[in-house]
């Protein structure tokens, strides 16, 4: 049980309560995470700005930091916010002053920074003793209004000074420049978008509110990130992503080399001299920090796992240039830009949450429509309180007016009573029915006013506010005249922000595109001839072009080794390793080492089990089959491509049976609907006990992985070899010795049987290893 403290009841804060702890906790959170939601991370619908922003402009305001004006120390900025409205570190109000002055962060930046604040790379700004700002013109457009009574001001956090709610200016700041942040179970993701187009669908909306998502994003086509770069999404994907408030988008870097006769260049291609070239990248997506880009490649690079590229170099200055220089120029651009798009950073995902408080203080996901339309609705308020203001300034000054009209009519009456008179003030107004304030400033007037000339300019001021003031009442009480005057103001925001100028140009540009297609690895290999040489302790190496085969007492070996196998290969194959455990590993011809020394242990690229024999090493032909056969004299047909392996475990294919291995791996005949030339296609079979058996190919199954069927039967030992051949062309075998020469059987016929017989003896001359090679 807790124990309550007695405690004075005007201090309730010394008081302990007898309260659950989940029930306290939970209800603490609560407020943590609302104040985390309303007053640090989502931002504003009406100015779209979050707290710290909104009490940056406003102290910068009040410093006087226009755009016609000098510069300040940041540090007295950051001084003044966090001592006055913004009880938090320097560091993180510092923090989002310098994102609100960087170009590439915001599309229209709202503070002018002069000094280091940071670039593109990902460098931090200087410290805020060493930078200066002021507002730029954006910022004074978004905070017009605070002087006519547009918003409501509320104490600050001390109560010793004001601060907006909100910025009341006509500026769309929320679409325009977007919106990032993380709140307690909640975040926020806006892009900035061209403010040309914002206006033209709010004006849309204006004439049409019942206007169709679709009818918006004719006009409002997508982001346009301060970086520029390429949307890519269709715009049925784009469209959908509004239509919720929710969704993600694809971003590509845009490649271009400049101008070129009289026009951009957006290929990207740069031509060199001997025909070779290299790639521009000359922006790159949003949030994408340009050095960490760069390291992203050079990385790939490095690991080999971009082969066509060569090099990159960073060649920018104040605009982004970053050459890629491919390993040759037979490579294919597009091929290039589609393994950059899938490999790196040059294509990104920009997510879209549009979660934002509205004008209660409640957070809510909208799409494009409802956005536009709230956001109207505010600014309507905006005027409507601006026209109120406007009206009673008016007033006021019309008071004063009628009152100096007055004093001008009699000028020798009221000179009279002010030199006669003690207390001049009642008098004139008993007697010229003026009001108190009327005569206080008639008394105020300075004798220089007296000129006929001053009278005439009063009269003139009267009758054009008399006029203003009847169009602001006829504004107040039409709401229809309210629309026409917002339309008409947009209208004139709008030329400040028109695509004409350097402000208002769109920099990220539609191009409906596919995904990033995968490219294999083969297609970033250049096509050259090598040998392929294997020890038979297996030291594997690619010697350049394509050496004799006969010559292999000239293949350098470490000493009490020799060749195994060799065979030509491009440096785009692929090369099968075959094991006694009925496993296959492959390597790429381009990775393996060349043959200036002895090469290097096959083990050391692929896990082979120690004690394992190599059977075979051959070249991977594409849509190739084989002829696999086990000691057991069982075997199938397998095709090439099932048995590629991708990792260095490589792949089980043949199933074996305890102290047997796998003994055979041919090449098959491949696939063919010609019924002739399958009749002639047919595999010879010879076991430890030298007898053959002839039959046709098409009674072998072909699988993917197992032990296949019976091929010859055995009493004693096993399978020897096997081999497919053509009847019609005979089988033929190697002769004795060195020479060379090659026998042939013509007739086979003796020797057909059908499959998973015993056999008989082979024919006369068969080598006496029982191997048909």
């Amino acid at each position: 049980m807790t124990v309550i403290i007695d405690a004075p009841e005007e201090d309730s804060f010394d008081a302990i309560v007898d309260a659950p702890f989940d029930a306290a906790l939970s209800e603490r959170y609560l407020i943590y995470a609302m104040s985390t939601i309303t007053a640090r991370s989502l931002p504003d619908l009406r100015d779209g700005l979050k707290p710290v922003h909104r009490r940056l402009l406003w102290a910068m305001r009040l410093l006087k930091l226009d755009p016609s004006s000098g510069y300040k120390k940041c540090a007295r900025v950051v001084g003044d916010v966090i001592g006055k409205y913004h009880p938090h570190g320097d560091q993180s109000v510092y923090d989002a002053m310098v994102r609100l002055a960087q170009t590439f962060s915001l599309r229209y930046p709202l503070v002018d920074g002069q000094g280091n604040f940071g670039n593109i790379d990902g460098d931090n700004a200087a410290a805020y003793r060493y930078t200066e700002a002021r507002l730029t013109r954006t910022a004074i457009e978004l905070m017009n209004g605070l002087d006519e009574n547009a918003t409501d001001f509320r104490p600050t956090y001390n109560g010793e000074d004001e601060e907006p709610e909100v910025m009341p200016g006509l500026f769309p700041n929320l679409l325009a420049n977007g919106a990032s942040g993380i709140a307690v179970g909640m975040a926020t993701s806006i892009p900035s978008h061209n403010a040309a187009e914002i206006i033209d669908a709010a004006m849309l909306l204006i004439e049409e509110p019942q206007a169709s998502h679709e009818q918006l994003m004719d006009i409002l086509r997508g982001p346009d990130f301060a970086t520029g770069g390429v949307l890519v999404d269709s715009r049925a994907v784009i469209s959908a992503a509004y239509a919720s408030g929710r969704g993600a988008m694809r971003v590509r870097a845009r490649f271009s080399n400049g101008w070129r006769d009289g026009a951009w260049e957006l290929t990207g291609v740069e031509k060199l001299t001997g025909g070779t070239w290299q790639l521009v990248v000359s922006e790159i997506p949003y949030q994408v920090q340009k050095g960490k880009l760069i390291e992203q490649i050079a990385q790939l690079i490095a690991d080999k796992k971009l082969p066509i590229l060569d090099d990159i170099r960073d060649e920018s200055d104040e605009h982004v240039r970053i050459v890629l220089v491919p390993k040759s120029r037979n490579v294919d651009p597009e091929d290039l830009k589609n393994a950059l798009f899938r490999l790196t950073d040059l294509e990104t995902r920009f997510s879209l949450n549009m979660n934002v408080l509205d004008a209660d203080r409640t957070p809510k996901v909208m799409g494009l429509g409802e956005v536009l339309l709230r956001w109207l609705k505010h600014q309507i308020e905006v005027l409507v309180r601006k026209s109120q203001h406007r009206l009673e300034k008016i007033d006021s000054r019309l008071e004063l007016l009628q009152g100096y009209i007055i004093a001008y009519l009699n000028l020798d009456r009221i000179i009279e009573i002010i030199r006669t008179e003690d207390e001049p003030k009642p008098f004139m107004m008993a007697e010229f029915q003026l009001n108190d304030r009327q005569a206080e400033a008639i008394l105020n007037m300075r004798l220089r006013s007296l000129r006929r000339l001053e009278e005439m300019e009063l009269r003139r001021e009267l009758e054009g506010l008399q006029a203003e003031r009847e169009g602001l009442v006829k504004l107040l009480e039409s709401p229809a005249l309210q629309k026409k005057r917002l339309k008409k103001d947009l209208a004139a925001l709008r030329k400040s922000y028109a695509e004409e100028t350097d402000l208002g140009r769109r920099r990220t540009s539609l191009e409906e595109a596919g995904q990033a297609r995968e490219i294999s690895l083969e297609a970033f290999v250049e096509r050259e001839p090598v040998t392929v040489i294997m020890s038979k302790r297996g030291w594997i190496k690619a010697m350049k072009g394509h050496a004799d085969l006969s010559a292999r007492a000239d293949f350098k070996f470490k000493e009490g080794d020799g060749p195994a196998f060799a065979f030509h290969a491009q440096t785009t194959d692929k090369i099968l390793i075959a094991t006694a455990n009925g496993r296959f590993y492959t390597l790429g011809a381009d990775k393996l080492p060349g043959a200036r020394g002895f090469g290097e242990p096959v083990s050391t690229m692929i896990d082979i089990e120690t004690g394992n024999d190599i059977i075979a090493v051959f070249t991977a032909v594409p849509d190739g089959r084989m002829l696999l056969a086990a000691t057991t004299g069982k075997g199938f047909i397998a095709r090439v491509s099932d048995v590629v392996a991708e990792t260095r475990k490589g792949r089980g294919v043949v199933t074996l049976k305890p102290g047997s291995r796998l003994k055979v791996v041919r090449l098959a005949p491949s696939e063919t609907a010609d019924e002739v030339m399958l009749r002639d296609q047919y595999v010879a079979v010879v076991g430890d006990n030298r007898k053959v058996v002839v039959f046709p190919m098409t009674e072998i199954p072909e699988m993917s992985k197992g032990q296949g069927v019976t091929l010859q039967r055995y009493k004693d030992g096993g399978l020897a070899d096997a081999i497919c051949f053509r009847m019609s062309a005979g089988l033929s075998w190697a002769m004795g010795g060195d020479s060379g020469r090659m026998r042939t059987e013509n007739d086979m016929s003796l020797w057909r049987v059908a499959r998973g017989a015993a056999g008989r003896l082979p024919p006369q001359g068969f080598p006496r290893n029982n191997q048909f090679d």
